[in-house]
């Protein structure tokens, strides 16, 4: 079970994570991840800072779209939920996304993104 959360309660790195994605600044999102965190997107895995890079450079480039964290959840110390409402150019033109994070210290071990 997991406890809704006010957005501005989850983690720094959490949030420090999505503010890097949004803007698309490779650099500091990357840094939010362990050496060897596994990032799984659209049914695809990725695993390592390499994969991870090559996966934020492409990520979603080919659509335009805005998004606003709606909600978030507390599983525990190492589990979080941030859920994201898009509304864009992509198939479909609106989704809420779930990004389900796993902690390891203060940075990102796993991340899951999925509808």
């Amino acid at each position: 079970m997991s406890e809704a959360i006010d957005t501005h309660q989850l983690p720094a790195v959490v949030t420090g994570y999505l503010t890097a994605h949004q803007a698309r600044d490779l650099d500091p999102a990357l840094a939010c991840y362990t050496e060897d965190a596994v990032v799984t997107d659209e049914g695809r895995t990725h695993r390592g800072k390499r994969e991870i890079r090559d996966w934020l450079a492409r990520a979603a480039s080919e659509y335009t779209y805005t998004t606003t964290l709606v909600a978030a959840h507390r599983v525990d110390d190492e589990h979080y939920v941030a859920v994201h409402h898009l509304e864009g150019d992509f198939p479909g033109g609106v989704v809420d996304l779930r990004f389900r994070f796993t902690l390891e210290g203060d940075c990102i071990a796993e991340l899951v993104i999925e509808p």
